[in-house]
């Protein structure tokens, strides 16, 4: 009697001890996932599909996601298993996030042992990025001259641009290792940008205040706020409303660090000059220079820089075309700018085999209204000044700029809002498929 409890204690153990390790990697793809800016949507669908590999029954694995913390709970019939994980480095890395999708794929197709996915997870997670920091730099520099260039800056005004952005990024990636706040290491990397281009503004350009209006872009939060929309859209409340308070605490200390320059320097309102847009070929390389700046501080893959390029000349062409030729409004022809994009990455990540939010976002970066920021944001620094005659104005620059990073946002969650249930259906089939041919080669 002892020998056979000792045998079923031992038993038992062993296969907590596997499911233990089945949850520890199913979390493990979860905070690779989470800190890498995916949306929640994507972290779960990655992970049940894990769990579809290490042969647990859907029904039996239950996924709940916060922003900070990942719960994984399998219920075996006699017993419940759960375990927590918690994600506290929240960046941007393109490669992680296509990487753990082709994994999850890879693992089912080729019948992978444990020992061979969490190896090739560990990977994943170990790899260097693609480009080195003084890379980075130099990317965000350009992006934000090209934001220059979209804005009508001139090759002056670009060059200047990318000088102060570059020691902006600078100062963020010091403060970053420094182990500062990163909402503080936000706000000052602003206002070093921000002054730098206030003293460059002298220098000779047709266009002295671009550099001002666009040195600072590169810390506009896109993905945190197109995933606060995805989450929300996608009913995923917690993590959506989290998300949209991170990318509000971002955009509040981008705009402290500014406006305290600004203050600090007395800068007065520029934002009323003539600020026109330069030719359609002009503004195709500054989308195209933006959009490869972006994808290179989001360690996108080389292979796909071109792709993202391309997605960039299309986003702000069409944008360009309806705002000039049909007189739209820049909200709606942003919006239909990143709708044309998304739609068109549901196509293209079967040619390049890369997940379709990875495509869409440094292709939509270029939209952001850069003019309209700064607009408001010298409305609400000098609020006091304001009489009741101009109220309008600062009324009309905050819903205009909030209408179009909305508009931009939920042109990339288009395809999530209007096709969510057919590709998951696509994607399921496919998975079901997969399933059946293991089974049968067993």
């Amino acid at each position: 009697m002892n020998d056979y409890l000792e045998h079923n204690n031992l038993k038992n153990l062993k296969e907590d001890k596997e499911i233990e390790r089945k949850i520890q990697l199913i979390l493990r793809v979860g905070k690779v996932l989470m800190e890498s800016g995916a949306d929640t949507n994507r972290i779960v669908r990655n992970m049940k599909r894990v769990g579809v590999f290490m042969k647990i029954p859907e029904r039996r694995l239950q996924i709940h996601i916060t922003f900070t913390t990942i719960m994984v709970n399998i219920n075996t019939g006699d017993k419940s298993i759960t375990n927590f994980q918690k994600c506290y480095r929240h960046g941007v890395d393109m490669t992680a996030i296509s990487g753990v999708s082709k994994l999850s794929w890879r693992a089912i197709e080729q019948d992978y042992s444990l020992n061979e996915f969490e190896k090739e997870l560990r990977f994943i997670c170990l790899r260097k990025r693609y480009y080195k920091k003084p890379l980075v730099m130099i990317s965000a520099g350009l992006a934000c001259g090209g934001f220059s260039l979209l804005f009508g800056g001139d090759f002056f005004a670009f060059i200047y641009t990318s000088i102060c952005a570059m020691i902006g990024y600078w100062t963020r990636m010091k403060c970053n290792l420094l182990k500062f706040n990163p909402y503080a290491s936000i706000a000052i990397s602003a206002f070093v940008a921000t002054i730098c281009a206030y003293f460059i503004h002298f220098m000779p350009t047709n266009t002295p205040w671009h550099p001002l209006i666009a040195c600072s872009l590169f810390i506009v939060p896109g993905i945190p706020l197109i995933n606060a929309i995805d989450d929300l859209v996608d009913n995923y409340i917690t993590a959506g409303m989290t998300r949209a308070i991170n990318t509000l605490l971002m955009i509040g200390s981008m705009t402290f660090g500014i406006a305290f320059a600004i203050k600090l320097c007395v800068v007065q309102d520029f934002t009323s000059l003539s600020i026109s847009s330069n030719s359609f070929l002009v503004c195709a390389v500054a989308a195209s220079v933006a959009a490869i700046g972006f994808a290179t501080i989001f360690n996108m893959p080389p292979r796909l820089l071109i792709v993202v390029a391309c997605g960039a000349i299309i986003s702000v062409g069409v944008r360009n075309f309806l705002m000039l030729e049909y007189a739209c409004s820049q909200a709606t022809a942003s919006l239909a700018g990143a709708v044309i994009v998304s739609l068109l990455s549901l196509k293209a990540v079967h040619i390049v085999h890369a997940p379709s939010h990875v495509l869409t976002i440094p292709s939509v970066i270029p939209l952001i209204p850069g003019v309209f920021m700064y607009r408001l944001l010298f409305s609400i620094i000098n609020l006091e000044n304001v009489d009741n005659m101009n109220y309008h104005h600062v009324l009309n620059n905050g819903v205009n700029t909030t209408l179009i990073l909305l508009a931009i946002a939920v042109g990339v969650a288009i395809p999530n809002i209007f096709f969510r249930n057919y590709i998951n259906k696509l994607k399921e089939d496919k998975l079901m498929f997969l399933v059946r041919t293991k089974s049968k080669r067993a």
